[in-house]
């Protein structure tokens, strides 16, 4: 593990700062080994993510088989690096949290079972963190507008999530810690799996979404005429399985190479058809009975997919329109971090969920099942 794979995240309080219940949270669902120190006042002491994206650039996507030996040789010098960044020994730290899943089971052990060692051997207590809980949680640690410039939003219970990812694309509406509605989800693909592709398809590079995005704020939305699926049926369900396949069938009738102009005009049309499809299901959420019976006051999106400009503003326009609040986790916060885990592992503490008798890591988990 080098130095230059290690990103500091500090987002919060220096040590000095008043501190509630202090918790240590464990990430390593996927390719981002993390972990980071929260407390319960909302203030980040310490964050650090160490990336595998080098690793995996060069098969366009996640090994689950190195992915996990990265978690192996990175999990014990995160933790630490993590603690010597708030200036805390282990003996500072009130509760334990790790992800326990959903995600590749090979890297959700890695660190399910460091936390748990730590746990064991401090007679600390240790709380399972559902991977895509700590995404549908963590704009309660932190959250702003589309483009951060307005002062920060307090999200409050219910409120209506928009949860997408490469592997994830739900709609769910947030009662409280553990209780979770979902409205619509996708059939096939998840949005972040699409971009994955298409990117791919292009020979952009990986990870797919963000460069997709960068293209596509050069180019024209109305270039291309791209498939809406499911936007002229009633329900909150996803596909976006026929917008990846339109995709590569009409790259396959334009043989590559491809000028930058029609490289970002398909980006730009690309994207836009994938938001038109969110856009149109979330606006279905909103006149559903569950919906308008909760109440929700705040419009939420979360996971790596949050960090798409496009869908940030789409979806703050759409919160508007129905007299709602747009919140969404800082950039920072959107793709898998151990700030996420920690704030979930203090709300699940906070109401007593913790580990009483051994639990094995799953490799799927829905959040229903909460």
């Amino acid at each position: 593990m080098t130095d230059e794979k290690i990103i500091h995240m500090d987002m919060g309080a220096s040590g000095t700062a008043a501190r509630g219940t202090v918790c240590l949270g464990v990430e390593s669902s996927c390719d981002e080994t993390s972990a980071a120190i929260v407390d319960s006042n909302k203030n980040i002491l310490a964050h650090i993510i160490y990336s595998q994206i080098p690793e995996h650039q060069k098969y366009g996507g996640v090994v689950p088989e190195l992915a996990a030996r990265a978690h192996i040789l990175a999990i014990d010098t995160v933790i630490h690096e993590t603690l010597n960044r708030a200036n805390m020994t282990i003996d500072d730290i009130d509760v334990i949290a790790a992800t326990a899943g959903p995600g590749l089971i090979g890297g959700v052990l890695v660190g399910w079972m460091a936390a748990t060692g730590i746990a064991q051997s401090t007679g600390k207590p240790l709380v399972a963190v559902n991977h895509l809980e700590g995404h549908a949680l963590v704009p309660r640690l932190a959250a702003a507008t589309a483009d951060n410039s307005a002062a920060p939003v307090t999200v409050e219970f219910p409120y209506l999530l928009m949860l997408a990812s490469g592997g994830h694309c739900q709609i769910l509406l947030v009662r409280g810690v553990g209780k979770y509605d979902l409205i619509g989800q996708t059939l096939d693909d998840s949005a972040g799996e699409a971009f994955d592709k298409v990117s791919k398809m292009l020979g952009l590079g990986y990870p797919g979404g963000p460069i997709v995005d960068r293209r596509a704020a050069l180019g024209n939305p109305c270039a291309f005429d791209f498939p809406r699926p499911l936007c002229d049926k009633p329900g909150c369900d996803f596909s976006f399985s026929g917008i990846k396949t339109a995709a590569r069938t009409f790259l396959s009738r334009t043989p590559a190479p491809w000028s930058d102009e029609f490289i970002n005009d398909f980006c730009a049309s690309f994207q836009a058809a994938v938001v038109d499809c969110i856009i149109n299901r979330l606006g279905h959420a909103m006149k559903s009975d569950v919906v308008l019976n909760a109440k929700p006051k705040t419009l939420v999106v979360a996971g790596g997919v949050a960090k798409n400009s496009a869908i940030r503003n789409a979806m703050e326009r759409l919160a508007h329109e129905h007299n709602m609040i747009f919140a969404a986790p800082p950039m920072s916060l959107c793709t898998d971090n151990g700030a996420m885990i920690a704030w979930a592992g203090l709300e699940n503490y906070k109401i007593g969920n913790v580990v009483r008798e051994p639990i094995a890591p799953r490799p799927r988990w829905p959040l229903t099942e909460l």
